[in-house]
């Protein structure tokens, strides 16, 4: 994806960088990393994130050969610029034992199939409901914040061996699980990727 950088963003990150040294990091984790850290101007996510260089490869190519971007919240689906997300917390109803959010993360499924990439920043329970479901993910950026069942999620996320970025503290939120999906969506896609 060709992308012109505006040069406030540039000075940013040349900030960051002065800040944070990130260059010993692959490149898909330092790209996730550094995007991350941008969007919440929060340092301390480099040792607050967990991620897989191997199933960030999978997940950048999966993003661009056209799988599908599901998000939990109409926020994070706002700030993944460049590509449709599918969001159906619109529809969905809570009902006994069931969120809004879970009940909206079922419908997306049922719409989308397996394969997705999933971004998660906002409802615990959103995540908590994709890991009961067989969605065989490219992705799950599972970053939802909160005091109630955030870091459990998260926990369970990465105990499941799905492919995964997560982060072990109560942060989280829209705004970092979409920088984490615009990292991928933004690095460049080597000869060997090409779809």
């Amino acid at each position: 994806m060709n992308r012109v950088v505006h040069p406030i963003e540039q000075e940013s990150y040349r900030r960051l960088r002065a800040r944070l040294d990130t260059s010993h990091l692959p490149p898909l984790t330092r790209a996730v990393v550094e995007r991350v850290v941008h969007s919440a101007a929060d340092l301390q996510y480099a040792s607050d994130l967990v991620t897989d260089e191997g199933h960030l490869e999978g997940a950048h190519a999966a993003l661009h050969a056209g799988a599908p971007v599901v998000v939990d919240v109409g926020m994070v689906g706002a700030g993944i610029t460049r590509r449709e997300t599918v969001c159906r917390l619109g529809d969905a109803v809570a009902g006994p034992g069931l969120t809004r959010s879970a009940h909206g993360i079922r419908l997306a499924f049922e719409e989308v199939g397996p394969g997705a990439l999933w971004v998660i920043g906002n409802a615990p329970t959103a995540l908590e409901e994709l890991l009961t479901l067989e969605a065989s993910p490219a992705l799950v950026i599972g970053l939802p914040v909160g005091f109630v069942g955030a870091v459990e999620s998260k926990e369970a996320l990465r105990a499941s061996g799905l492919p995964a970025v997560s982060n072990v503290s109560e942060k989280g939120g829209s705004a970092v699980a979409a920088a984490a999906l615009n990292a991928l969506l933004y690095h460049p896609i080597s000869p060997k990727e090409t779809p």
